[in-house]
């Protein structure tokens, strides 16, 4: 499974902002729903998934989709995030599942067949 990652979803875990993954396995362990040996395993696949994280570079053609009307009115950013979603799953001829704590980038990307975690 190919995941797009919206930064504010992101964010969120390496900021540890309420709601990232790190407080809820550390809550998990306190509340003794995880043994130690448990959150311990939690974290090293956290770990191992960020590492897995390809990172896609601003270019013309984002920009260029970005641009582009949306059936969903966004912002310059949730247009670039939309926009570079659209493009890698075109390219990759792959299905994305979109990660977002936004809910107009939410709709947006689910208004193109985009399954939407988060929002």
């Amino acid at each position: 499974m190919i995941a797009y990652l919206d930064t504010s979803a992101l964010l969120r875990l390496v900021l540890r902002e309420p709601g990232a993954l790190e407080d809820t396995i550390d809550r998990l362990r306190l509340q003794s729903a995880l043994s130690p040996e448990e959150a311990a395993i939690r974290r090293r696949i956290v770990t191992d998934w960020l590492e897995a994280v390809d990172l896609v570079l601003l270019q013309r053609p984002i920009m260029a989709r970005a641009s582009e009307p949306f059936p969903v009115a966004l912002g310059t950013l949730d247009a670039l995030h939309l926009a570079t979603a659209l493009i890698w799953s075109d390219r990759t001829r792959q299905k994305l599942v979109m990660a977002t704590h936004d809910g107009g980038l939410a709709l947006a990307a689910r208004s193109y067949g985009i399954e939407v975690l988060g929002a």
